[in-house]
């Protein structure tokens, strides 16, 4: 699938390229991102430039993980969006806001417009979200956007070599 554009009232959400490196970089030594997404921890320069120039590329070029970034007009890095395809028609939404970006009804919007490009563009009946427990920020957006709350995996993954407890929800087409 070729990569989509996507605007809302206030930001772009475009395919990353090589030139957002840094920002993206600067956003993961968030040590929040580092804990709750499965990015590399500790994060160097080398880990933001292969997931501007190769890991969301190839993810749009499979067509199985659809990632842009969310960007503000002054081209300030909001967070990553994605949905990654689990089965046929059913996707996983997945996000990560910079630290200096929350509060303001940014990841909202972003995560607003992914549902909605999911839904129409890639049929999706179902659109799922997992967060790891204690992930109260995720799980608070999820709820914001009308996910429902189905369960929590226990032990369902390691994080930094430790199990964890996931929680799990879902968003059904309107």
């Amino acid at each position: 699938m070729k990569p989509v554009t996507l605007r809302t009232e206030r930001l772009l959400l475009r395919p990353f390229a090589a030139a957002d490196a840094d920002a993206v970089y600067a956003a993961c030594q968030d040590p929040d991102i580092q804990h709750y997404t499965p990015v590399p921890s500790p994060f160097r320069y080398e880990d933001a430039e292969k997931y501007v120039t190769e890991t969301a590329p190839q993810g749009w070029a499979t067509d199985h993980d659809h990632i842009l970034g969310a960007f503000l007009d002054d081209g300030s890095l909001v967070g990553s969006f994605c949905l990654t395809r689990l089965s046929q028609g059913v996707y996983e939404l997945g996000y990560w806001a910079a630290a200096e970006q929350r509060g303001h009804g940014y990841a909202a919007e972003a995560a607003r417009a992914m549902c909605d490009w999911g839904f129409a563009a890639l049929r999706a009946h179902r659109l799922e979200w997992w967060a790891m427990v204690g992930n109260t920020a995720s799980r608070a957006l999820a709820e914001k956007l009308g996910f429902v709350l189905e369960g929590t995996l226990r032990s369902r993954s390691l994080v930094h070599g430790e199990p964890h407890d996931w929680w799990v929800g879902g968003l059904l087409r309107p």
